[in-house]
């Protein structure tokens, strides 16, 4: 931990030493929420976000905040080993290849819907889970998609001597219709009971005793594991391509963790509602995935259970730029220079693309090291193709 501020209700823990001014305003607002519970832990890859900063947990008493979770309910990582150590390449390149013919990229879907079978079950009737049962037919197109923004694939070499695959992604459109209906639902229960949170702060509730609480929890269970059952759809065919170019493969066990989610946990002796927003669960002994940014080393690494910031960690670099400051500022020869020299076969092809560019985050290294108090480290992985959405 870098710093503990306590100016507000509620102690603020800072693993970083550094925050912007917007994503600190937001830090202090949830510090002086009413139902906050013991403090407010902010982890490396902080930045501004939508009422409660990425990089952000927080824990709280009766009540659940949508915007606390985000709009891509169940966004994660998943990562396998390889039984590989090398491909050329001419593998590389067929097997991003192979890859694009089967997982659709940015906001396309499938034309067909895929499996049911591969959906999640839910411990509820659908029919009691609103949005979900509205959404459920679209969802079926969008299961093994990857979406956009910083969602990625990439095939990576591991100090470990293996070659291994990774996929970012989340709830795609089931999620963000999920978060922004309850979200909004929990503005106007928040009126109608006289809340005195600002409406400005973006911090919206609802008590868990109520049946909107209840139900956006099921509905927002429910994303999680329709987003796992997205990143484990694409990771098979993920695995198909890489055995097309490579021959017999065998694969490790899926590491998957989420990073955007609420939970009942306990954590000093009480049940609480743990917020993580873009944020990693990092219990003592607990497999976990650190990514950086396209063409910088990602991580494997094993939590060690710190209270002090409920048990989690950062969940990548952390954004150093808005996306369009990155496509102004940035210069676009020198980010693909910067990838080419590496030999990383990329994405970066336009200005357009400079907001997923290196250098719109943070440093991973200094992130990592910012937070060993939290995790060690296991294994890390070099970036050798990757595919943006």
């Amino acid at each position: 931990m870098k710093q503990v501020i306590t100016s507000e209700k509620k102690p603020i823990k800072l693993w970083l030493d550094d925050i912007e001014a917007g994503a600190f305003e937001q830090v202090r607002n949830l510090a002086n929420l009413p139902f906050i519970f013991s403090h407010v832990a902010v982890m490396p890859d902080a930045h501004l976000g939508y009422g409660m900063p990425i990089g952000g947990v927080m824990a709280s008493e009766e009540v659940v905040i949508p915007n606390a979770v985000g709009v891509d309910i169940g966004c994660g990582m998943c990562a396998v080993q390889t039984s590989l150590t090398s491909l050329s390449s001419e593998q590389l390149k067929g097997a991003l290849s192979e890859i694009r013919k089967t997982i659709p990229l940015g906001f396309k879907h499938h034309q067909r819907a895929q499996d049911p079978a591969l959906m999640p079950k839910s411990e509820v009737p659908l029919a009691e889970l609103p949005i979900v049962a509205g959404q459920y037919q679209s969802a079926l197109t969008q299961l093994g998609t990857l979406g956009g923004g910083n969602h990625f694939i990439e095939i990576q070499q591991g100090n470990d001597g293996h070659i291994w695959l990774m996929v970012h992604s989340g709830s795609r459109n089931l999620g963000f219709q999920v978060a922004n209906y309850y979200n909004r639902l929990a503005a106007k229960l928040n009126r109608q009971w006289g809340s005195k949170i600002p409406a400005s702060w973006q911090l919206a509730f609802l008590p868990l005793s109520t049946p909107a609480g209840r139900i956006y929890l099921q509905e927002m269970q429910y994303c999680v594991e329709f987003a796992y059952a997205n990143r484990q759809l694409m990771m098979a065919r993920i695995k198909e391509a890489i055995r097309k170019v490579a021959g017999p493969v065998t694969f490790g066990p899926l590491i998957n963790i989420a990073h955007n989610y609420a939970a009942l946990e306990e954590h000093y002796g009480k049940r609480v509602m743990v917020h993580r927003k873009g944020a990693t669960r990092a219990q003592a002994g607990e497999i976990g995935i650190i990514p950086g940014s396209q063409g910088t080393p990602s991580y494997i690494v094993k939590g060690k259970g710190n209270r002090e910031s409920f048990a989690s960690c950062a969940h990548g670099a952390g954004r150093k730029m808005g996306r369009k400051q990155a496509q102004r500022q940035l210069d676009l020869q020198a980010e693909k220079r910067r990838l080419d020299e590496q030999g990383i076969i990329h994405a970066v092809r336009s200005v357009g693309d400079l907001d997923e560019a290196a250098g719109a985050y943070k440093n991973i290294d200094q992130v990592i090291d910012s937070q060993l108090d939290l995790v060690e480290v296991l294994v890390e992985l070099r970036p050798l193709a990757v595919i943006k959405g």
